[in-house]
């Protein structure tokens, strides 16, 4: 089964944890040991694991993405949102957790994000778990 999480963007960029929403589907759907795929179906958003305890991190990760792809280059994608889909795939759409015991994986510090680099929009983000 394919499970999907709402997300309701604000700013034109912007990282939002959805670990606890992730690790709340594993709870009520997945199974107590496999694989949790997660993934984003839109060309300029992404998903990313990364430090969650410091809120300052992933502002350094929008800071250095934003002064790398800059808004006024000569992008010749009539829409005017190149960055976006620049950012989208140095990012990735996809990631993969281990689930054990019912749980994520994840190290100590990590977090799943959720990464905006077309907003404010609604979005979607999919999970499916593999049981093994």
């Amino acid at each position: 089964m394919l499970h999907t999480l709402e997300i309701r963007t604000t700013q034109t960029t912007e990282y939002i944890e959805i670990t606890a929403a992730v690790q709340d589907l594993v709870s009520r759907h997945g199974p107590l040991d496999g694989v949790c795929f997660i993934y984003v179906p839109h060309t300029t958003a992404g998903i990313t694991i990364n430090e969650n305890a410091d809120p300052a991190v992933r502002q350094d990760i929008l800071m250095v993405l934003n002064t790398l792809i800059r808004d006024e280059a000569p992008y010749r994608h009539a829409e005017g949102n190149s960055p976006a889909h620049v950012k989208a795939t140095l990012t990735g759409s996809t990631a993969a957790v281990p689930i054990e015991s019912g749980r994520l994986v994840l190290g100590t510090w990590q977090g799943i994000f959720f990464c905006e680099y077309d907003g404010p929009r609604r979005r979607q983000v999919k999970v499916k778990f593999l049981g093994g």
